[in-house]
């Protein structure tokens, strides 16, 4: 296991790229905030910055990474290719207009965002994923990506992309909080030497993670807030969150990770928390 101090230890991927483990999320963050909010988070000191093409706010994003004047390549930057340029050309497409978006030359690490389905493509599904997949392995070995991975992938998902896959998925990115814990999706990727990581981790909108007594009892077992014990929760599980907030104390907080241990008896009770709302979609039945 990795030794993790701060949000900037690094994880190696797969391939070799190292990315640090704590991201700052930008889902839903709206693109009149977004700017702002991302220069705010670096100078918190985040290096790690996750937006996607479906976020509507690259382009701010790419402002507030200008605006905080930190050198380019000592960030991670992450971005995602939306549902409606699945397929080679519209996938080659979109990432051009990503990193046009961005003002970037190149993206530290991309991911399909979804998998294409059965519900929506019936058998063309796999095929579907395939041909992205083979755009994005093209555009890995130009030099304008230094990662691939997927986003909201299952294992079943991963073992079909693999039948035709040449470079492997260095990370998944997947739904992982206090009632969505994806015991069984975590393992299987770790296993296969595929770094999770955790949208949501809070739970999002409308979930009740920050409000469930458990969390609540913990935290103040901890002398942690429930934000921090989630995010430490993820973190000893090999998981590398993706905390969002656009207001600067909140971000610090975040931060603040590194100075206690969850004892295995209270990651088990979080673990075992049921039902806790989320977005908790499945991904062989989404149909945008």
């Amino acid at each position: 296991m990795v030794e993790l101090k701060n949000i900037n230890s690094l994880y190696h991927l797969n391939n070799g790229v190292t990315i640090p483990c704590v991201g700052y999320g930008t889902f839903r963050t709206p693109a009149d905030v977004a700017e702002q909010a991302v220069a705010d988070a670096i100078d918190v000191g985040y290096r790690l910055i996750d937006t996607a093409a479906v976020y509507g706010n690259e382009e701010a994003v790419g402002r507030g990474i200008k605006d905080s004047g930190i050198n380019r390549h000592r960030l991670f930057v992450t971005s995602k290719l939306w549902n409606d340029h699945r397929g080679y050309d519209k996938a080659k497409q979109a990432l051009d207009e990503t990193l046009e978006r961005l003002q970037m030359d190149y993206l530290d690490l991309y991911l399909i965002h979804w998998p294409a389905n059965e519900k929506q493509f019936g058998a063309r599904a796999a095929e579907i994923n395939a041909e992205t997949w083979r755009a994005m392995e093209e555009a890995y070995h130009e030099g304008k990506i230094r990662a691939l991975g997927v986003s909201n992938f299952m294992p079943h998902h991963i073992i079909e992309l693999m039948k035709t896959a040449e470079v492997a998925p260095a990370v998944d990115q997947i739904e992982v909080h206090p009632g969505w814990p994806h015991v069984e999706e975590v393992k299987y990727l770790q296993a296969h030497n595929i770094l999770v990581e955790g949208w949501a981790p809070l739970g999002g909108q409308g979930a009740e993670v920050m409000t469930n007594p458990t969390i609540l009892q913990l935290a103040e077992k901890y002398d942690k807030t429930p934000a921090q014990l989630c995010l430490r929760w993820l973190i000893q599980r090999g998981v590398l969150p993706l905390p969002k907030s656009v207001h600067k104390e909140r971000m610090v907080q975040n931060t603040q990770l590194f100075d206690f241990e969850i004892s295995d008896e209270d990651m088990q009770k979080i673990t075992a928390l049921p039902n806790l709302g989320g977005q908790c979609a499945d991904p062989d039945a989404v149909d945008f």
